[in-house]
């Protein structure tokens, strides 16, 4: 019989927000996918996990992937990780999900940490529905990109990283409107957790005023002005 693949979500910040069932997973599997081996083996140290790590990362997905369907097929358990959130959240793992489901893959998601829905719930804004975009693109086709999330009604969610997130707040101002409403939020589940909320004008003085740090989760809604 085949293995199972498992994809398995890891803390955004806090190290406490790691499931028992995670934990348990983690130490069950023949060996783990993960971004960068330094990092993840500072998490499964602190959780006593000793399991051989792989690395799994967009630069050597598509090459990898083939090695570790093979030993799922031979009937190893498996289990990807990446260096914050759910694996395939705008983080390698689709790729694998893709040749999971090709091969007829057992394939597990443990339900777990991520940063788009915690931002998105404290934002204040519409979430019924709503649109995740990931990250813009970095050039080629961000105007585009833009001017098709402008005609959205829908609330919409952005990841950013601090170097960008000036940008892209005043690129979004220039798209969407000076009284788009919008949410901002950092550094979530860490110490320095923060939100910031009202109108793109507001989020462009507040994150001028300062130096951001950490990921940026963006909530942006077109229709409430």
């Amino acid at each position: 019989m085949s293995g199972i693949l498992y994809f398995v979500p890891t803390p955004v910040g806090n190290l406490e927000d790691m499931t028992f069932r995670a934990i348990k997973t983690l130490k069950e599997v023949e060996y783990i996918l993960c971004e960068d081996t330094r990092t993840s083996g500072v998490l499964l140290k602190h959780f006593e996990i000793s399991k051989p790590l792989r690395s799994y990362h967009l630069h050597n997905e598509h090459q990898a992937t083939e090695k570790v369907i093979a030993d799922l097929k031979n009937g190893q358990n498996v289990a990807i990780i990446t260096d914050a959130g759910t694996p395939g959240i705008s983080d390698p793992g689709y790729l694998l999900a893709k040749a999971g489901s090709d091969h007829n893959i057992e394939m597990i998601c443990l339900p777990g940490a991520t940063a788009l829905i915690p931002a998105l719930v404290v934002s204040g804004l519409p979430n019924n529905e709503f649109l995740f975009a990931g990250f813009l693109p970095p050039k080629k086709g961000r105007q585009t990109k833009l001017k098709q999330l402008a005609e959205e009604k829908k609330t919409i969610v952005l990841y950013e990283s601090p170097h960008k997130i000036n940008t892209t707040l005043e690129q979004i101002k220039e798209f969407f409107g000076e009284e788009t409403r919008a949410s901002l939020s950092r550094e979530i589940s860490k110490k320095f957790e923060e939100t910031k909320r009202g109108t793109i004008n507001e989020l462009i003085e507040f994150s001028k005023s300062k130096t951001l740090k950490g990921e940026i989760v963006l909530i942006v809604n077109n229709s409430l002005k």
